[in-house]
């Protein structure tokens, strides 16, 4: 009769053996399902053609960002103490344009164009007002393809 000790030792070979001839069949790093797996992960964010958003000054923009983003306050101007008139809550979002303003906290002077999903000032402007781009998970800023802000 085997000993524990030897019936301890082929269970461990046998477990080991099992664990190498699954790990042969499984894909190695850096294949196309790794691949995918990564691309899931990433944010979203790519510039749609033919879409519609029209401003309370009139534009009208047939073409977007859309981004993932943080939720961010929407400034009536792109200036890092102006007026907050919405909220931005939802992600992914779309962005019409961008303009450089003030210096913010994510280190450059670009500012996304949208429409909040909360307003919560200037009734009239129905949310529509500027985003710091660090709040936006964009790279590079300004996100190429997308156009400048229209001026006025």
């Amino acid at each position: 009769m085997p000993s524990r000790v030897t019936t301890g030792r082929r269970r461990t070979l046998g477990a080991l053996l099992a664990a190498a001839a699954v790990a042969m069949c499984l894909p190695a790093a850096g294949t196309a399902t790794a691949a995918v797996r990564a691309d899931v992960a990433a944010p979203v964010c790519h510039v749609r053609e033919g879409v519609q958003h029209t401003d309370i000054k009139g534009h009208t923009y047939t073409k977007d960002l859309y981004c993932e983003n943080a939720v961010a306050d929407v400034f009536a101007t792109p200036e890092v103490y102006g007026t907050v008139i919405a909220k931005l809550k939802t992600s992914p979002s779309w962005f019409v344009c961008w303009q450089s303003g003030d210096l913010h906290q994510g280190g450059n002077r670009i500012w996304y164009y949208t429409q909040g999903d909360e307003v919560l000032n200037w009734p009239l402007w129905k949310g529509w007002g500027y985003v710091p781009a660090f709040r936006v998970e964009t790279e590079p800023d300004p996100f190429p393809g997308l156009p400048a802000c229209m001026p006025g």
